[in-house]
């Protein structure tokens, strides 16, 4: 992230020097889903959280931040939702798949293998 432009004014010729001071103003963190629907444009659907570096403070999602993500995406499409997730630990967690299970009438989930090689074209098969 850059910091935000300065501006001023000056005589004709002379151009201003504004001085802007990025001192660390803590760490984003952010969420999102790709979601389509059939019929209608894609959207991204997002969350972030902010930990500027105070004690006590979480630096990084709950499962309870990608939850409450879900829910969002399902009240703004407003149907069913198949969700691909990743292997963060996050997304593994117990009370994660407790959720997922109470809510297989509307929510799908494909978990992705943890490692494919089959799926990168990079590598050598």
């Amino acid at each position: 992230m850059r910091p935000p432009r300065a501006r001023t004014w000056g005589r004709v010729g002379c151009t201003p020097v504004v001085r802007v001071r990025c001192r660390g103003s803590g760490r984003v963190s952010m969420a999102g889903m790709a979601c389509y629907k059939a019929g209608h444009r894609s959207r991204m659907i997002y969350g972030f959280r902010v930990h500027r570096g105070r004690k006590g403070e979480r630096k990084t999602f709950t499962w309870q931040d990608y939850r409450d993500l879900i829910l969002r995406a399902r009240a703004q499409l407003g149907g069913p939702v198949v969700l691909v997730s990743d292997n963060l630990s996050t997304h593994l967690m117990p009370p994660m798949k407790e959720f997922i299970a109470a809510n297989e009438e509307w929510l799908t989930v494909f978990q992705l293998p943890s490692y494919a090689p089959d799926l990168n074209p990079q590598e050598g098969i």
